[in-house]
């Protein structure tokens, strides 16, 4: 999980000062000392750590602070303030050009996750309706230019490519002028990448540069190398006057140095984050959220958008009259197994909810398998079967449990916990009709 020890470490630093009625200069400085090492050992660069710890302790012993009614709630808001402003204040979205086509030049080392970076980038503007054009410049590493061809094939994204024989300055020169002719809206140029920088490298994407003159230079980065990625970045920079940064592997950095240092080191937004390996892992990167969610204030925002992508509204609609019915099927069952598991890893989704404690989360893991034989025991049904469970004799709970490759006892214990989930909502449909006779009240979750 993103941050996960330095999480841990700030909300415990942070619950102790909420709990104080009165905070003195000691506390505070006391405070300021805790977050100061847990910064460190999650590879923040020092000079980062000793500007963000200045700049709080300098809010943060101030008399509309210390002489507030609540200063221990002050301190923690001001740490979310100068957190968020250390992440680069607010989301810095993606230049679009006057005329299109908006050009985005990728680059990187190898190994950061480049192309799949520059497929994933695509899918996501293809969702916002645009239109665009993969260009596979990296003529290097070997099976660059099928991956990306790959990755463009599965997401519906058209690739334009000459080989690895063609130099890539000429490659990205037609592409641009593929993407006018057949008004492409934005061109991803996919550049190649070295195991460290070096002059070779930089002349050639200078060269693709100077005839691209792109919109926007991202550096795609491995947060998972920490300080290395800040070093990373600093080189890239200084060379090519980066527009923005693309963090791959946060799911996977439990200390988060490199995203808590790049935006401080080099001026230079985090644009996007990588989540994970799928095709839709890739996410806007808000710096008030992550502070908030470092913090253990959750992030709402995040998860309403997460439910809204998975969440089938006539389906939603449809349940919640089977729910005022009583008439829950095992396919509505399944079905919103199969639109929870769509919005991302339960663990994430937990630590997105206000409050939740990160040594809570380190040990709480959802067991992929059992939800995997969950699926795999309702689809072994026959659809009477699934619209009425309470046929399901013995000899059929064993051919559903053959059919599943699972146990009788999976199957039992399914029905159980349908059963259960039945009665919970009749009580709850219950209780939602009665509440409707008082006038001018409603539960939160009544649209």
């Amino acid at each position: 999980m993103a941050f996960e020890g330095l999480s841990g470490r700030l909300q415990s630093i942070m619950s102790k000062l909420r709990g104080k009625g009165k905070v003195t200069e000691a506390d505070v400085k006391e405070a300021m000392r805790e977050i100061r090492l847990a910064l460190l050992e999650a590879d923040v660069n020092f000079k980062v750590v000793k500007t963000f710890i200045d700049r709080v302790k300098e809010r943060a012993i101030g008399q509309e602070v210390l002489k507030s009614l609540t200063p221990g709630q002050q301190v923690v808001k001001v740490v979310n303030e100068e957190l968020t402003e250390l992440m680069g204040g607010q989301e810095s979205k993606l230049a679009v050009a006057s005329k299109p086509p908006t050009i985005i030049m990728m680059v990187g080392l190898q190994g950061a996750g480049k192309t799949t970076s520059s497929a994933k980038l695509a899918r996501l503007l293809s969702k916002q309706n645009k239109k665009p054009l993969l260009v596979a410049a990296d003529i290097y590493r070997p099976a660059a230019i099928k991956q990306l061809e790959v990755l463009g094939e599965q997401l519906g994204v058209l690739v334009f490519s000459l080989g690895d024989k063609e130099n890539p300055v000429k490659i990205a020169q037609a592409g641009i002028e593929k993407a006018k002719k057949e008004q492409f809206d934005t061109v991803l140029i996919d550049t190649a990448g070295r195991l460290h920088v070096d002059e070779q490298m930089m002349d050639e994407l200078r060269g693709v540069r100077k005839v691209a003159e792109p919109d926007e230079i991202l550096l795609v980065i491995d947060a998972m190398t920490g300080q290395d990625a800040v070093n990373v970045a600093e080189s890239f920079h200084r060379e090519m006057e980066l527009t923005g940064v693309i963090l791959t592997k946060l799911d996977g950095d439990t200390r988060g140095g490199a995203a808590l240092s790049v935006k401080a080191v080099t001026n230079c937004p985090i644009k996007f984050v990588g989540m994970g390996e799928k095709a839709d892992a890739l996410e806007p990167f808000h710096p008030d959220r992550m502070a908030s969610r470092i913090l253990g204030m959750g992030d709402v925002l995040s998860l309403i958008e997460k439910a809204q992508e998975a969440v089938d509204v006539e389906k939603a609609k449809e349940l919640e009259k089977k729910m005022r019915s009583q008439k829950l099927t095992l396919n509505d069952f399944l079905d919103q197994l199969q639109q929870v598991r769509k919005m991302g890893p339960l663990e994430d989704m937990l630590a997105m909810i206000p409050g939740a404690n990160a040594k809570a989360l380190k040990n709480v893991t959802v067991d992929e398998k059992k939800m995997d034989r969950i699926e795999a025991i309702i689809q072994s049904m026959t659809s009477h079967e699934k619209d009425h469970p309470e046929i399901l004799n013995a000899s059929r709970r064993r051919r559903i449990a053959m059919g599943s490759g699972t146990s009788v006892q999976d199957v039992n214990q399914l029905l159980k916990q349908f059963q259960e989930m039945k009665k919970s909502m009749k009580q709850m449909a219950s209780m939602m009709k009665n509440t409707k006779k008082r006038k001018g009240f409603k539960f939160p979750f009544m649209g």
